[in-house]
């Protein structure tokens, strides 16, 4: 198996409902205009993101021995990804997540660990199935993968000419921030959220959140602002983006298209700034309709999208 990226971490069955006026009050029943099941986590929506635009991409991950694990290696295979690596995995649930839309307001998560807590980066092939990109999604969302495996396996990445991406989910910060110290320096791109970043350092002030994890060993960083855009931070300068301008109806997913967009930059060997322009369009794109993959753009979608619309960045 060669493969241009081998995402690996979190594999999700998502059930998702269009937004609702309210969250129901005890005992209330609340109207949407859909739900849907839908294949989830950082590794899976990666991949797919990444299969759409012309990437060969495999998935490392676990899934149990349900339907919902069949599910999710059903539709990662319908969708070109390659999935030898999605190991079933007996006496647990696929992971699942209830992903719950309010019209106005930020998603809400309810979650399950299940396959996912028994990851501990052994699935990983010592030769990353002759990958150029390395991606781990969701770290510290799989309580057995350690950080020493991680540093382990982006240095070793490393050393095989790989460039190592890092991309973060978290429920508690405790332990985060010594974990990361350890990973980072072995981190050519890492690529957090705002508020997974105000847990991980205390800071609010994302080029100060930037700044830290620089300090602390990473290459490159973006740390996404939803809807006020992105900071990139590189060896060789600073940058903020804005966003582009869509409607937004669900917005599961859009760091997992973001970064999607960002890998295929990589691939091409594009300026920082322009995997930023890639990332967003991805983001944008994933925005508009429900689920973490249904917006999923193919390399001639994006070059169209990003000919017709233009990103404002910005050095500082």
């Amino acid at each position: 198996m060669t493969l241009e990226v081998l995402c690996c971490g979190i594999v999700v069955a998502d059930f998702i409902c269009e937004p609702v006026a309210h969250l129901p009050r005890a005992g209330e029943l609340v109207l949407t205009g859909g739900i849907s099941w839908e294949i989830g986590g950082c590794a899976a929506n990666v991949a797919t993101g990444l299969a759409r635009l012309g990437v060969s991409v495999g998935v490392v991950g676990r899934v149990g021995e349900d339907d919902a694990g069949r599910f999710v290696r059903s539709r990662l295979d319908a969708r070109g990804v390659r999935t030898e690596l999605v190991l079933d995995t007996a006496g647990e649930q696929t992971s699942s997540t209830l992903v719950v839309n309010v019209t106005g307001e930020d998603r809400r998560f309810v979650h399950t660990f299940g396959a996912n807590r028994r990851f501990d980066g052994s699935e990983v092939p010592v030769d990353f199935g002759g990958a150029k990109v390395l991606y781990l999604g969701g770290f510290f969302l799989m309580p057995t993968l350690q950080a020493e495996r991680v540093a382990a396996l982006f240095a070793a990445a490393r050393r095989a000419g790989v460039i190592t991406v890092l991309d973060v989910v978290i429920a508690d910060a405790a332990g985060t921030w010594p974990a990361l110290q350890q990973v980072l320096p072995h981190t050519d791109v890492f690529l957090p959220n705002h508020d997974e970043a105000v847990l991980v350092t205390g800071l609010t002030d994302p080029v100060e959140q930037a700044e830290r994890f620089v300090q602390a060993g990473a290459g490159t960083v973006v740390i996404t602002l939803g809807a006020t855009g992105a900071l990139l931070r590189t060896p060789t300068g600073r940058w903020r983006s804005g966003v582009f301008p869509v409607r937004f109806v669900d917005g599961t997913g859009s760091g997992d298209a973001f970064a999607a967009g960002y890998i295929r930059g990589l691939l091409e060997q594009a300026d920082p700034t322009r995997c930023l322009e890639m990332g967003a369009a991805l983001g944008a794109r994933c925005v508009m309709q429900p689920g973490a993959t249904s917006g999923a753009m193919t390399r001639e979608e994006l070059a169209a999208f990003l000919e017709q619309n233009r990103l404002a960045i910005n050095p500082g």
